[in-house]
């Protein structure tokens, strides 16, 4: 019999590691982020590099989202073909073989948006729709620079000069700008993160203004992330932000934001495979489970230390008197340090109420990073 997780297993049937998701958790935590933000009226447009779905995608437009965020072209590609077509494509698409993807994207789906932040990137975008005669323009936003020194084009002139050499071409229609202050996300205390936000949410009004003064028919001033939309949102001129972490969370979000901003909904289930000592065993969720990038995970149960021991295993060690002795065969639940990278380790998502699972999610554009 081939193993095949159904609908309506328990978790406890799961093979391991396995990426689970408690749906009461998760569904507090988009209510949560909704009922704070929406109120506003900024549009929320969830950044889909951290869930990489378009179930959940859509989940979050019936919940009140206007469309979603994308990092990379093939991660667009692989959400409009699945019917999830309102897609911005946060960073600059360049190079031949990407610009000629773009293309072929577009002729297709006409709701793909992208950001640009020089004149060889949009002139070569330009040139390549012009040759491949499709009709239409795609909607396009200036990518500015707010303090994170990433990618994005410079405040002041700069950003003027590129949005008239864009306003030129034929085939890009300028809608708006972004700023992403992706540097402050996971700054520490909330006063100081709100503050440094507020000086680079700014940056990006002023600049908006500025390029509606020069005669650009700015639409769109989208920005802010699960560390900082709270403070966009009260920013005059800002009309859309882009959190996504929020929706599972990991630690390095909890360690900055507080403990009790949001849930962590989203789990690695491990089993205990081997016993090393005394207070030491050894799970099977190693660097190809969960990754270090952002520190190590946490196992969900208190009292526990992570280490790891290479790409298949990892060690959990513990004091006396301050945890369980775990033995072999347990099974636990591990937190992750940095959500994005590690969702994109695994195929599935097994998403469970009071440990019944009640929905299976592919992770649609899993190692998109074209």
């Amino acid at each position: 019999m081939l193993y095949a997780p159904q609908i309506g297993d328990s978790i406890d049937s799961l093979d391991t590691p396995s990426m689970i998701v408690d749906l009461d958790l998760m569904e507090s935590n988009m209510s949560k982020l909704f009922s704070q933000l929406l109120p506003t009226g900024v549009s929320l447009r969830p950044h889909l590099k951290t869930t990489k779905s378009a179930t959940l995608a859509q989940k979050m437009v019936a919940a009140g989202a206007k469309g979603g965020c994308v990092a990379k072209l093939s991660e667009a590609e692989v959400m409009c073909r699945l019917g999830f077509t309102d897609v911005l494509i946060t960073c600059e698409v360049v190079g031949a073989a990407k610009v000629g993807r773009l293309v072929e994207l577009f002729q297709e789906y006409q709701g793909v948006r992208i950001v640009v932040d020089s004149e060889e990137g949009a002139g070569a975008i330009d040139a390549a729709m012009g040759v491949s005669g499709v009709e239409g323009r795609i909607a396009t936003l200036i990518d500015l620079d707010v303090g994170l020194h990433r990618t994005g084009v410079q405040a002041g002139e700069p950003a003027l000069k590129l949005a008239r050499y864009v306003a030129g071409l034929k085939h890009l229609n300028i809608i708006g700008v972004q700023g992403y202050e992706g540097h402050l996300q996971h700054v520490h205390g909330l006063e100081e993160r709100k503050r440094q936000c507020l000086a680079s949410m700014e940056i990006l009004t002023q600049t908006a203004e500025a390029l509606r003064k020069d005669g650009h028919d700015i639409q769109v001033v989208t920005t802010g992330g699960t560390g900082t939309a709270e403070f966009c949102v009260t920013v005059p001129g800002i009309t859309e932000v882009q959190p996504g972490s929020f929706l599972f969370m990991d630690t390095d979000y909890r360690n900055a934001i507080g403990p009790h901003k949001y849930a962590q909904s989203l789990t690695i289930l491990s089993t205990v495979i081997s016993k090393q000592g005394p207070n030491i065993i050894t799970i099977d969720a190693g660097l190809k489970s969960l990754t270090t990038d952002s520190g190590f995970a946490e196992c969900k149960t208190p009292g526990y230390t992570y280490g790891v021991l290479g790409d298949e295993h990892g060690s959990l060690s513990w004091e006396d008197g301050k945890a369980k002795e775990l033995k072999i065969g347990d099974r636990v639940e591990m937190i992750p340090s940095h959500i994005d990278p590690t969702i994109n380790l695994h195929d599935v998502y097994y998403a469970h109420r009071n440990g019944v699972i009640e929905e299976i999610w592919g992770v649609d554009a899993r190692g998109k990073v074209q």
